[in-house]
């Protein structure tokens, strides 16, 4: 069943008309994933309404080694590369539909490189980061507030290499929600320990990633 009527793709080809680049999808799958079938069907059709979209399928067994690549621990996963074939740090784990495509979407635009911009003061704090850093954005599919945090989270990842970012369907990996207390979404975690609750601004998961590292 698809999940896009005419007008809504006729609307997202619009938006993908800003595509910059080219950007890879790699969907990562295995036998039995939950929703797996359902996040491989919406990446088909994400793909099919833009030539500069591509979608690559991998079986997270059967390949282990790029899933090692791109640090992929979980499944279904989708990972997004650039143009130049480099893996920028974004990841969702569990399918991006309700809400949260709003995050998805502006992934794929930052991607292909058609970046947003930040004052130069931030971009040189987050430059400045030397360390890895690990960032997972915890959501639900209804909630409306959540695209706004992974969007931010994504963002940092990236304007550093060192920075890795992911957002996760709470009730998809409910096991992953519950060994971090996640209660209420969106919940930000910071190199598993410092917790954000809320659609923070962007400077209040840079402030808490460098308090991480004093």
């Amino acid at each position: 069943m698809k999940m896009f009527n005419e007008e809504l793709e006729k609307q997202l080809k619009e938006i993908f008309a800003a595509l910059k680049g080219d950007v890879t999808i790699a969907l990562f799958t295995e036998p039995g994933c939950a929703t797996g079938e359902e996040t491989t069907g919406l990446m088909e059709e994400i793909a099919a309404l833009s030539p500069k979209i591509r979608l690559v399928r991998y079986d997270r067994t059967v390949d282990a080694a790029k899933a090692a690549e791109y640090h992929v621990e979980r499944v279904p996963a989708i990972v997004l590369i650039d143009s130049s074939g480099a893996y920028r740090g974004i990841k969702f784990y569990g399918i991006p539909a309700g809400h949260e495509i709003n995050s998805f979407i502006p992934a794929l635009l930052e991607v292909s490189g058609a970046e947003s911009e930040v004052p130069a003061e931030f971009a040189a704090r987050v430059a400045a980061i030397r360390r890895p850093v690990d960032i997972k954005v915890f959501v639900t599919l209804s909630c409306p507030h959540c695209p706004g945090a992974v969007q931010k989270a994504h963002k940092l990842a990236l304007m550093n290499s060192n920075v890795q970012a992911e957002m996760i369907e709470a009730s998809t990996f409910e096991e992953l929600s519950r060994s971090f207390n996640v209660s209420a979404v969106p919940q930000i975690v910071i190199d598993g320990k410092t917790t954000l609750l809320g659609d923070q601004p962007m400077q209040a998961i840079l402030e808490a990633i460098e308090a991480e590292a004093s």
